[in-house]
């Protein structure tokens, strides 16, 4: 596991890198990578791969996946955001499905921290289509800070 010793002096883009070589395994399963990072925003990218189709015959992708995109995104720039960088855990994430993600096409989702406060992390994200920039889904989410700072014994 990545250690976390001395976070707090990182910028946050560092954390971010740190956070996704770390301690999110399952991002690195679904091959979800930094896009951009300029803070208070984040892209990260989800290639599409058969692993993740709903349907064999269209090709779509399955919702638990654009979902993990977009809570992973929500909560790694809320992470990031709190100072110092510390771990946090969703409160509330709303995601309002607005078309399929397609065929052969990866997703984009950027989320961006809009308000910080000393407990609460407030997120709005979107996830497009790379190649064309459609909307699949909007959302919004709030995030608890826990009070731990990240570290070699904080388990996300």
């Amino acid at each position: 596991m990545t250690s976390f010793q001395g976070i707090e002096a990182l910028p946050p883009s560092e954390v971010v890198q740190r956070l996704m070589g770390g301690p999110i395994p399952h991002c690195e399963e679904l091959g979800i990578r930094v896009e951009s990072y300029d803070p208070p925003r984040i892209t990260l990218r989800l290639p599409y791969q058969e692993k993740l189709v709903a349907d064999p015959d269209s090709g779509i992708l399955h919702g638990g996946a654009v979902t993990t995109l977009v809570d992973t995104a929500s909560g790694l720039i809320s992470m990031a955001a709190a100072r110092p960088p510390q771990a946090v855990a969703t409160l509330d994430l709303r995601i309002d499905y607005l078309r399929p993600g397609l065929r052969d096409r990866d997703i984009l989702c950027t989320a961006e921290a809009y308000r910080v406060t000393k407990l609460i992390v407030f997120v709005r994200a979107e996830a497009l289509q790379a190649d064309d920039g459609k909307q699949i889904a909007a959302a919004l989410g709030t995030f608890m800070v826990t009070g731990h700072p990240l570290g070699s014994e904080t388990r996300l």
